[in-house]
């Protein structure tokens, strides 16, 4: 008895060991922005890939100092990828398409940007502040992404998405004063 009591005391020890989101399908990050934080919980259960490549962006420090270089109201808005000056930041090798993973773009879900090509992104994402359906996967048709969800912080993004705006050379919807990412962080569980 002494023995098994033992053995369940190691494994529920070895158990707290593990960093705070190992083990744990849906870590968290938090968004800090000029505007105010915005909490998401990722999908890693549902998009393995996307939520690696953006975690690995989160702990190199990448997206510190970026803005969201992109707002539209009653749409979405779009960072992680411009310096304030509007200089793009570089990035890592893109990822593969995992928008048919049966999440859909509703207001307050996180989905990757890309180019044309579906297997595009790398860095940007962007905040859904309305259900857009027709950025999901069909047949025949690549999505874009989902692999998160705002948890807190939604009027932060609708805040955000109602920024005066202005084009800056090609980039159209740029808002007017910089809406900046001070950081993305994990949320711990402790």
């Amino acid at each position: 008895m002494l023995k098994q009591l033992f053995f369940v005391c190691s494994l529920l020890f070895a158990s707290q060991s593990f960093s705070a989101d190992s083990g744990l399908p849906n870590p968290q990050v938090v968004i800090k922005t000029n505007q105010g934080n915005i909490t998401v919980r990722l999908f890693r259960d549902k998009s393995p890939v996307t939520v690696a490549n953006f975690l690995s962006y989160v702990d190199s420090g990448h997206y510190n100092g970026t803005i969201f270089h992109r707002v539209i109201p009653n749409f979405m808005v779009q960072g992680g990828g411009f310096l304030p000056d509007m200089s793009e930041k570089e990035t890592g090798d893109p990822i593969v398409n995992e928008s048919k993973n049966r999440l859909h773009n509703i207001r307050g879900t996180l989905a990757m940007a890309r180019t044309n090509d579906p297997d595009s992104a790398t860095a940007q994402f962007f905040i859904n502040q309305r259900t857009n359906l027709q950025l999901d996967w069909a047949p025949g048709k690549p999505g874009y992404t989902v692999f998160g969800e705002v948890t807190e912080g939604m009027n932060t993004v609708d805040y955000m998405a109602s920024s005066p705006v202005q084009s800056v050379g090609p980039h159209e919807n740029v808002p007017s004063q910089p809406i900046l990412i001070k950081e993305i962080v994990r949320k711990s569980l402790l």
